[in-house]
């Protein structure tokens, strides 16, 4: 009884097809009072046919509507022969007044009237009255004019359709659907194929997060110990590093219920619709308890509040941030809710989202190191067909910084290239190609360049060679080439070591070595060019770094000007006065120059060989770590064992000037 009860009280929904019913029948209401089911209704003929009829007397009466119709009406007799059978008209609505045989419609209404009183005048015997008649629809005006306001609220029923997001239920009932979440559910019966065997690396924050699956699973196993569940985990790395994959990986395995969306979901452009979506996400998830919510990119909501706000224009934002705040760590919070966020940006995030009680844990996911890297490539190498001399451990040195997604499009770059070249397998110079491709550009065979402009590039890429195979702290060169990619002209590849903590003769060896390019330019040609434009960018933020964050300038001293707080750099005002700021800036310039004379002296003590490595790269375009071992002899300072590589550096982008590519 109380279910019948519940059923009758239960309000019927409004199903969409009632409104597409009441449009069509608007339709069909403004074709019935326009006179449409009676035009349908009656045959219509051309006005020779009418003429002929008229002669024949078997026209009982004519009528002109509006000066350009005519019906017309059939004698008794007529309309009883073979030729008239059809002419009655098939209406299905009833009428009072008689309905017309024949309709149709003439030209200038002068010269069909005067051709039926030339008809009329040569057979005296018919009698045919002739009238006109004027007709105004009034009820087909009214219902045209409400047709544009039917058309608009149609289309704004379509569009609050489709804003809400459902599929289900009544238009009338969907429109209100505005501020339910957008969040996606993955549950049990959910095929979600991704697990913690698909992560490759990562193993410090795939540990993190596998403990927080776990806890949902035996919570008793930490409850029993007086532990508590945390309340949420922050997801930090830079792009590509595998946060969301994580994310992924922890709805496959988790047995409860996983919400999953974006943070830019909560924004919308109407008022208090952001933390409306907030209350209705928890809601959900507190029903289904315990579940997970997972959050991408929430520093579209996230941001530190009362910055950068002149005009108010993020209110909107800020009410969404504050329920969340709320609804993570408010006053009657549940604690069988876990929230799982990811950024790269969280240096902007408010502080009060950041503190324990919130995010209890902050995990970080770095770029991969040589062994992960290893990891990486095993799991995007499943699907590709490999050559069987292909060396996985090759391929991870050859990928520094490179990231999980990063990698992907490596494996998935050297199956293309592969494929183009008409190969069955993918071998190891298929890969190299793709690192190529991916780090410096698309090669560009068909440049043009003249004999000049291709022995300075020569001699600039030499010079880089030649520095950095004499200064003992500079990176290990891997390859050298003078074939254009991207907006290069030519680079120098180097495999940097990892350093933990940088010394300053490392980071003026590295600057000297940056330098070499134009410093060759200089020793051969004694002149210089717009080539070393992205070596004297890197040169100058490393001695500006040098001076102005790490301390390591004798003259300023051991002061830094550095922000950790993510502003700007200096805001407004700078943090020093216009006297430190002179001596700053004569400190930069003065270890620039200094290094650049250094790197002119190198290359003059070797001049020869210089010349003779820049000749070997005219010939070849690419030369690698061989070819200068022959010129130059084993590296004076060569290390035994390198540590991890850091980002693979390409030290010259050698970009030509505006003229010389115009």
């Amino acid at each position: 009884m109380a279910k019948d009860n519940k059923n009758l009280n239960k309000k019927p929904k409004l199903n969409p097809y009632w409104i597409y019913g009441i449009i069509i029948a608007a339709f069909l209401g403004i074709q019935l009072f326009s006179g449409g089911f009676s035009d349908s209704s009656t045959k219509k003929i051309n006005p020779s046919e009418f003429l002929q009829y008229l002669e024949k007397g078997d026209v009982s009466k004519l009528v002109i509507v509006n000066d350009r119709e005519a019906r017309v009406y059939l004698t008794k007799e007529a309309q009883e022969l073979e030729n008239h059978k059809n002419s009655k008209p098939n209406s299905l609505l009833p009428s009072v007044t008689p309905q017309p045989n024949y309709t149709f419609e003439f030209g200038e209404l002068e010269l069909f009237q005067n051709k039926v009183e030339k008809i009329l005048e040569d057979n005296p015997n018919l009698n045919v009255p002739v009238s006109f008649k004027t007709e105004e629809n009034h009820w087909g005006n009214f219902l045209f004019s409400l047709l544009p306001f039917i058309l608009i609220i149609g289309v704004w029923i379509f569009i609050m359709r489709r804003m809400s997001g459902g599929s289900g239920g009544g238009a009338g009932g969907q429109i209100f659907n505005i501020g339910k979440s957008k969040a996606k559910l993955f549950d049990e019966k959910t095929d979600v194929k991704t697990s913690f065997k698909d992560v490759a690396g990562l193993e410090g924050a795939k540990e993190e997060v596998q403990e927080i699956v776990d806890f949902l699973k035996n919570p008793e196993k930490y409850t029993s110990l007086g532990g508590k569940i945390p309340k949420g985990a922050l997801l930090v790395g830079q792009p590509g590093t595998g946060k969301t994959l994580l994310a992924k990986a922890v709805a496959g395995e988790a047995k409860v219920p996983f919400f999953s969306l974006s943070g830019s979901d909560f924004v919308e452009m109407f008022v208090g619709v952001g933390a409306s979506r907030v209350r209705d996400l928890f809601k959900q998830a507190k029903e289904k308890s315990p579940a997970i919510i997972f959050i991408d990119e929430i520093d579209a909501i996230g941001r530190a509040r009362g910055k950068n706000n002149f005009s108010g224009s993020n209110d909107e934002r800020e009410n969404t941030l504050n329920q969340l705040l709320t609804e993570m760590d408010g006053f009657g919070t549940n604690t069988n809710v876990i929230v799982l966020a990811a950024t790269n940006r969280a240096d902007v995030l408010d502080k009060a989202l950041m503190r324990a009680g919130r995010f209890d844990r902050q995990i970080f996911v770095d770029l991969p190191d040589v062994r992960e890297r290893k990891e990486i490539f095993e799991v995007h190498l499943r699907p590709i067909k490999q050559s069987e001399k292909l060396d996985i451990d090759f391929l991870a040195k050859q990928t520094p910084g490179f990231s999980g997604a990063d990698i992907a499009n490596v494996c998935n770059e050297a199956a293309l290239i592969a494929a183009r070249g008409g190969k069955k397998a993918v071998g190891k110079q298929d890969f190299l190609d793709a690192v190529d491709r991916i780090v410096g550009g698309l090669e560009k065979k068909n440049k043009i360049i003249t004999k000049e402009e291709k022995k300075a590039i020569a001699f600039h890429e030499a010079g880089h060679a030649t520095v950095s195979w004499m200064l003992e702290h500079a990176a290990p060169l891997v390859k050298v080439t003078i074939v254009p990619r991207g907006q290069s002209l030519g680079a120098a590849w180097y495999l940097p070591e990892e350093r933990l903590i940088v010394r300053p003769e490392q980071m003026l060896d590295e600057m000297c070595a940056a330098l070499g390019g134009r410093a060759a330019e200089k020793v051969i040609f004694n002149k210089i060019s717009t080539g070393a434009l992205s070596d004297l960018e890197k040169v100058t933020k490393q001695a500006r770094a040098m001076v102005t964050i790490y301390g390591l300038s004798d003259k300023v001293g051991n002061l830094t000007y550095y922000d950790s707080s993510g502003q700007s750099e200096y805001g407004f005002t700078k943090p020093y006065s216009e006297q430190t700021a002179e001596l700053i800036d004569k400190e930069i310039s003065d270890i620039i120059e200094k290094q650049y004379q250094r790197a002119i002296n190198l290359l003059e003590q070797h001049k020869d060989k210089l010349t003779q490595l820049a000749e070997v790269l005219l010939e070849k375009e690419v030369i690698f770590k061989d070819n200068l071992e022959k010129i130059f002899g084993k590296r004076p300072f060569a290390k035994q064992e390198l540590v991890e590589p850091k980002p693979s550096i390409v030290t010259d982008d050698n970009k030509a000037s505006q003229s010389e590519e115009e």
